[in-house]
């Protein structure tokens, strides 16, 4: 009995997600960054400066340099970020809340524009 009542809560959870509309809404990550000041955290050094910079469609990468040394830092529309320093990966993984203070991932809802606070 127990069983049953336990496999009907998991049913009955799983239906309750699926009838949720306000999941199926468009949403836009908008990701910012302040790139000279977290590659002084990831890689060291100051006076990071951007250099160039070239956008795709599911990324924006800009190349950085402090005085010989060469960085690149990809962005993208999902907040996933790559860092390379001299060729070594110093960051590959998504920017959620805690990966640093100096990058800052905000949701909206793309109908609307209104901003989406997540717990």
């Amino acid at each position: 009995m127990v069983e049953n009542i336990n496999q009907h809560n998991a049913i009955g959870f799983t239906h309750s997600e699926i009838n949720h509309p306000e999941w199926d809404e468009p949403v836009i990550c908008r990701v910012e960054v302040d790139l000279p000041r977290w590659l002084t955290q990831l890689a060291g050094g100051r006076n990071w400066e951007v250099y160039s910079e070239a956008e795709e469609d599911n990324c924006i990468s800009f190349a950085l340099r402090q005085g010989e040394k060469l960085a690149e830092v990809t962005l993208y529309h999902n907040g996933y970020a790559v860092v390379d320093v001299e060729g070594k990966a110093l960051f590959d993984g998504s920017l959620t809340a805690g990966t640093s203070d100096c990058a800052h991932l905000t949701y909206y809802h793309a109908d609307s524009g209104k901003q989406i606070t997540l717990n």
